[in-house]
Parts: structure tokens; sequence; C-alpha cells
């Protein structure tokens, strides 16, 4: 006979699944390749480097605080890898080696491990560390450079800047890259943000093997597209104004792989829907009205404070509960 107390009783659905966090990351860092392909093409090898730096310094750091606190340490599930793949991705190529280094100290100690780890932290780690950075050191944080510069694999930059495709946007004129320039990423910009179709691919790819689902994205880049359409600025022809608006900038990167993030986005389809168009809406507005030209990490930001509101309004209502006696009568 088995023994009873012995079984353990959960609600559905009671699926059996291969997937755990390691395999799940595993599959986000393939889907970022496309598009360091294209930064190490378009910037040269310095952007690899800076990735693997920033990648190095999150694991260090997950490593030595879980080693100091006398934890399990987690370095092994691959999400610190992810985290500074993305810091990577958020910073210019000219970047000096250590602003990735401060970037992943930033992420990884205090927006992610000292709120608990993993699955407790409140706000996305890499858009955080992005925020840290472009407040404390804007100058290099907006230093841009033209593609196919050549730049050293270390040591410090010496180039004339260039201006990226959104300060264009952003004076109400259209930027010199065509159309096919910013789908492919042959533009001025972060080392991961410029090709959108390398993001695109990258997306497509955790579609199908079912890590994301299209929600958010859609809900995010649709909200950007027709908001832009129905109201472009400078006179400019509103096709144009969509295509340049959708295609520059961190729209991609951020619909696609940071405002999907699993801890930090809701969970339920509904919610997941007004999440995107939220931080749509907050990304056209602070392009058009803020003071920097770019909008998409502060929009996530700030919906990432209010997912446990949206989560609790779009909770799928219970059946079947027993009323106490008071509800009863």
């Amino acid at each position: 006979m088995y023994d009873l107390s012995k079984v353990v009783v959960s609600s559905s659905p009671h699926i059996k699944a291969e997937d755990d966090t390691r395999s799940l990351m595993l599959d986000v860092l393939i889907a970022l390749i496309p598009a360091l392909a294209v930064a190490v093409f378009t910037f040269g090898p310095r952007a690899l480097v800076l990735t693997v730096i920033s990648m190095i310094a999150c694991g260090v750091f997950e490593a030595l605080y879980c080693k100091i606190t006398k934890q399990p340490v987690t370095v092994g599930d691959l999400s610190a890898m992810v985290t500074g793949a993305l810091i990577a991705f958020n910073i210019p190529v000219s970047a000096p080696w250590w602003l990735p280094v401060l970037g992943a100290m930033f992420a990884i100690i205090i927006v992610k491990m000292l709120f608990g780890g993993l699955g407790r932290n409140f706000m996305n780690p890499a858009l955080g560390a992005r925020a840290f950075l472009l407040a404390s050191w804007p100058a290099l944080m907006t230093t841009w450079t033209d593609p196919h510069t050549a730049l050293p694999l270390f040591g410090k930059v010496d180039v004339v800047s260039t201006a990226t495709p959104l300060v264009a946007l952003k004076n109400g004129t259209l930027p010199d890259a065509s159309a096919l320039d910013l789908l492919l990423g042959q533009t001025g910009g972060v080392i991961g943000e410029t090709s959108a179709l390398a993001l695109l691919v990258g997306g497509i790819y955790l579609l199908y093997r079912k890590v994301i689902t299209i929600n958010i994205p859609a809900a995010y880049i649709l909200t950007v597209a027709v908001i832009t359409f129905l109201f472009p600025m400078g006179g400019v022809a509103r096709l144009d104004w969509m295509l340049s608006q959708v295609l520059s900038g961190g729209l991609m990167l951020g619909a696609i792989f940071m405002a999907t993030d699993y801890v930090t986005s809701p969970v339920t389809p509904k919610g997941q829907i007004i999440f995107g168009v939220g931080c749509g809406l907050l990304t056209v507005f602070i392009r058009y009205f803020g003071g920097l030209p770019e909008g998409v990490s502060y929009s996530i930001l700030i919906m990432n404070t209010l997912v446990w509101a949206i989560d609790k309004a779009t909770h799928p209502r219970k059946f079947g509960y027993a009323l106490d006696k008071k509800e009863a009568k």
C-alpha cells in the first residue's frame, strides 16, 4: 500500500518539462548571437571583447557574492551571462573596458543579488545597469563611432563621434541612414541595438523555442508603430517616419530581449499586452517630449515597477472555491 501522508497535492496544470533556467538562458544567449555577429562586423572585434568582459564580470561578481554570503553559487544557471551580454549590448563600442565591469557590479550585486537573486529582482538588471551608467558617465555612454571605423581592442578610443538616427528624429528630421541601413545595422549606436534584422532573427528563434511569447514584443512594437505613423513630426511622410522610429534605437532589443524578462514582466497574457502597450506609449512620449532621444530603457524600467499592479488587475478569476460562513449568508 502507498503511504498517502507522503503524497503531495498541487493544483493543475501538472506539466512535466525538461526546460530549466539554464536551458532557457542558453537559448537567450544563442538568440543574441546574430546581433553580436553584426556588431562585430560593423564595429570590429572590440565589440566582442567588451561583451566577453561584461559577461565574465557578471559571473565573477555573482560568484563572489554567493561565496561571501555563503550561498550556493548560481553562476551555472547562465542568467549572469545573459545579463552581461545585455549590458554590453547597451553600451557604445567606444566605451572603456571598465565601464561594463562597473555596470556588471551594479546589475548583479545591487539590482539582482541584494533583492534575493534570480526571480526576486523588481527591475531588469541590465537596464538598471544602463540607467546607472548613463546617469554617472553620460559622455561615455553617448559617444558613437561610425560603422567600420578601425578601433583598438583595448585602451582609449580616440575617434570623432557621430550622431545616431535617433538624434535626427529628435530634431524632427529623418536620419541620413536609409531604412535598409537601419534594418542591417549600418549606423551608429550601442553595440547590440543597431541591426533590427539580427534582433528579429533572435526573437523568432526564442518564439520557436517557446522561451517568450509574442504578446509583449508585438504590443510594444505595434504601439510605437501606430503612434508614430499617426503623429509624425516635422512634416515628414508618415511611413518613412514610422519605419525610422521602429527600426532605430533600442526598440527591437528592448521589446524582444528585455521587456520579456520572466521576472520583471506580467504572467498573464492580458497583462503582457497591457505591459507592452505601456512600454510603447512611454517610449514615444520620451522620444517626443523627453530630454533624451531614446526612451526604451526608461519605459521598460517604469513599467517594471507596475508589474505587480498589472498582475493583480489581470489575474484570472477563481472558480469553484468554497465560501466561508459569512460570505454564504
